[in-house]
């Protein structure tokens, strides 16, 4: 594969230190039950090859194990990792989990029956290698299995709301693109047969939306570091624009968030 361009390797860098900081851990347990139900509309059978890429702490790798799947989850963040493979210890589960990128994943083309990505793959920087890796490990016939946050849905929303504050690297196509149809069929429909279906994860947290705002500045990494890179001013400020952004879509009470976020659900059938 060739070497990244000029700078890609200090931007990779940057990525995994992000991915590494604050404890997505803290965030994947209040989401765990929307992994189970994306595994779950897979139906898959017992000894099928998945390979769930940027798996973070399991969320999707844990469930199908337990319905009898091989399992490899792939990151790029060893902490994340560690705490995937406890869980799978805990659940006494046999999976492996490797550090790796998803533009660059370390395995034979047709490998898998099933590669997955939920709110993983969405966010390497360069998307059309990150297509071409998913469907050289997928064999044919095999299924790609995405779920993005789109561009207009709480999620997607919420990252355009950080960009205009602390803009991100230029040249880098917004992660949320992926969560866009027409995008999807772009960059997998030549070699796939596309179903995608939009879908919604829901945020249930038993605290107000001021202090979800602040529980993602603590333990969502890409959160917690445009928060750093502001000044004062620059922090209370953003601050202001994500909490009125979730009391204002917020279904539950003042003292109880309930989000509906939605996301695009891509099942590519590799042809």
């Amino acid at each position: 594969m060739a070497t990244l361009p000029e700078g890609f390797a200090e931007l990779k860098q940057r990525m995994r230190a992000m991915w590494m900081a604050g404890d997505f851990g803290e965030i994947a347990k209040l989401n765990s039950h929307g992994a189970e139900d994306f595994i779950g509309r897979l139906h898959l059978k017992p000894g099928t090859k998945v390979l769930d890429v940027a798996c973070g702490t399991g969320n999707q790798s844990i469930p199908a194990a337990r319905a009898g799947a091989e399992v490899i989850g792939l990151d790029i963040a060893t902490n994340l990792l560690e705490q995937a493979r406890k869980r799978a210890t805990d659940e006494k589960l046999k999976i492996e989990f490797v550090e790796g990128d998803a533009e660059k994943l370390p395995y034979d083309a047709s490998r898998f029956d099933v590669v997955v990505s939920m709110f993983g793959a969405m966010f390497a920087p360069r998307p059309e290698v990150v297509a071409s890796e998913l469907l050289r490990v997928c064999r044919p016939g095999g299924l790609i299995a995405m779920g993005n946050w789109t561009p207009d849905g709480f999620v997607g929303q919420m990252f355009k709301i950080t960009s205009r504050h602390a803009p991100p690297p230029p040249d880098v196509p917004a992660p949320s693109l992926w969560g866009d149809e027409k995008v999807v069929t772009e960059r997998l429909g030549g070699k796939t047969r596309l179903e995608m279906t939009r879908q919604h994860l829901l945020f249930d947290y038993p605290f107000p939306p001021s202090d979800a705002v602040a529980f993602f500045r603590k333990y969502f990494g890409p959160t917690q570091m445009t928060f750093a890179r502001l000044d004062e001013a620059g922090q209370k400020a953003l601050t202001g624009d994500l909490t009125g952004h979730w009391t204002k879509n917020n279904q539950g009470d003042p003292n109880h968030t309930v989000i509906k976020a939605e996301y695009l659900e891509v099942h590519a059938t590799v042809v």
